[in-house]
């Protein structure tokens, strides 16, 4: 092995350096028995973090508009209780945000249907500190999800 491929193995990562040495790690999901591609297959992550600010957005845009009386101080607090009521109370009925919706993403308990409103609310105080939902697994679950047995998928 040259000094290119070695450097070349170690920029692509940890993974790829195992499969080029013959581990064989099937594709994201498989584990959870989701399929490989198309509706309930894993959520890219793009689509997931495009989601994320789509929601964001909205929640900052309500915050600064209804809430905040013009300060941006003030709205970027309110945003925080913006999101995280709008995070328990779409997920917990309806599976999905408005940012997920947009991009057709849902999440799901890992043995089907809605997650309750307890594992909503922990989900999303996780997702809210930020370093449990940037932590994931080969699957690309964050810690958030794994902590609850979620999983978000495409519809």
């Amino acid at each position: 092995m040259d000094k290119r491929e070695a450097l070349g193995s170690w920029l692509q990562g940890p993974r790829a350096a195992a499969e080029q040495m013959g581990a064989d790690f099937g594709y994201r999901g498989e584990r959870l028995g989701l399929p490989k591609d198309g509706p309930g297959s894993i959520a890219p992550v793009g689509r997931r973090l495009v989601a994320l600010f789509v929601d964001w957005a909205l929640c900052l845009l309500i915050a600064y508009g209804l809430l905040s009386h013009g300060s941006a101080r003030a709205a970027d607090n309110w945003t925080f209780v913006i999101f995280g009521v709008l995070s328990v109370l779409t997920l917990a009925t309806l599976g999905t945000t408005p940012g997920k919706r947009l991009l057709r993403l849902r999440v799901i308990r890992l043995n089907g249907g809605r997650a309750g409103v307890l594992p909503v609310v922990i989900r999303t105080v996780l997702l809210l500190l930020v370093v449990p939902s940037a932590v994931w697994d080969r699957d690309t679950r964050g810690l958030h999800d794994k902590a609850v047995g979620t999983v978000e998928v495409r519809m």
